[in-house]
């Protein structure tokens, strides 16, 4: 028994630093690389196993450094990566990032393995979608492998948590119906509501409109927005001096589920995740950011 499985992507997070992002066509000096676990589904099941979390990760790897690297990084926060497949034929999806001295970050991201997991490889892990209490999903894998993994959730009776990013230009009607809660943050609601103005309430609703069964609106450091059956709960965010973004929805979405699984209620699990992604953000690189729970910040 799982109390959270994600299906989602494994990447290698290239890391250099910056004084400032360039501009097109310019060129401009960083620091050394640094070579670190990341992508967004290995990152969720990093945070929700280091909370304490009994975690599982679906997700493909090339057979390559880059793949070990992964492996190691989910072993070491307490993921069972028994689901994960070794794909010797191909590279290790790699992420390119830049951070900035605010700690924003620019990222490019090249697939490699996680183009390759298919609805054949989800259908084969329908055990352990059956034995989890939270399935998390995100859109960096194939979008027909994404719909294979919430329609076997689905009739399993595993709650989906859906992390639509990178944002489409629409989203399925089928997954917004089992997303429970589809979370997002400022700029994906704005996109996914079709409102280009308007506020966080006012995409939280609309997207509600269109299937979603509930919905979580991140605001980084002003916290949450939470809408479900019960109403509109506004979570408070948690003052901390940012050093790099990287990562930080991913920390907040893995706490998310993780404590869904837990029976917490919606904006219960919201204030939670908030003090995670807010400690994220406290230190450099994804997953080597994620805390356990005694190095959260005070409520």
């Amino acid at each position: 028994m799982y109390d959270v499985l994600v299906v989602g992507s494994a990447n290698a997070d290239l890391t250099v630093r910056v004084e400032r992002r360039p501009g097109a066509g310019e060129t401009v000096l960083g620091t050394d690389l640094v070579e670190s676990a990341g992508g967004k589904g290995a990152n969720q099941a990093a945070a929700a196993a280091r909370l304490g979390g009994r975690t599982a990760l679906l997700a493909r790897v090339g057979g390559d450094a880059y793949g070990q690297l992964l492996l190691d990084a989910q072993r070491a926060a307490g993921t069972d990566v028994g689901p994960v497949i070794v794909d010797d034929a191909a590279r290790t999806g790699t992420a390119m990032i830049i951070v900035s001295p605010d700690g924003d970050n620019s990222i490019v991201v090249s697939p490699g393995a996680n183009a390759a997991l298919t609805p054949q490889d989800v259908a084969a892990a329908k055990d352990v979608i059956e034995a989890s209490s939270v399935l998390s999903l995100q859109l960096e894998i194939p979008m027909e492998s994404v719909r294979a993994a919430a329609e076997a959730a689905e009739q399993a009776g595993t709650r989906v948590v859906l992390n639509p990013s990178p944002a489409p230009e629409a989203l399925a009607p089928e997954l917004l119906a089992v997303a429970d809660p589809l979370v997002v943050n400022e700029h994906e609601a704005a996109q996914l509501s079709g409102r280009s103005g308007g506020t966080p309430g006012e995409w939280a609703a609309a997207l509600r409109e269109r299937g979603a069964r509930s919905v979580v609106i991140t605001l980084g450091a002003d916290g949450a927005l939470v809408l479900d059956s019960a109403g509109v709960c506004e979570v408070p965010g948690i003052k901390v001096r940012a050093v790099d973004t990287t990562g930080a929805g991913d920390a907040f979405t893995g706490a998310l589920a993780t404590r869904l699984a837990r029976g917490d209620a919606l904006p219960d699990a919201a204030r939670f995740a908030v003090r995670v992604g807010a400690a994220a953000v406290t230190k450099p690189g994804a997953q080597p950011s994620y805390p356990t729970p005694d190095e959260l910040p005070a409520a």
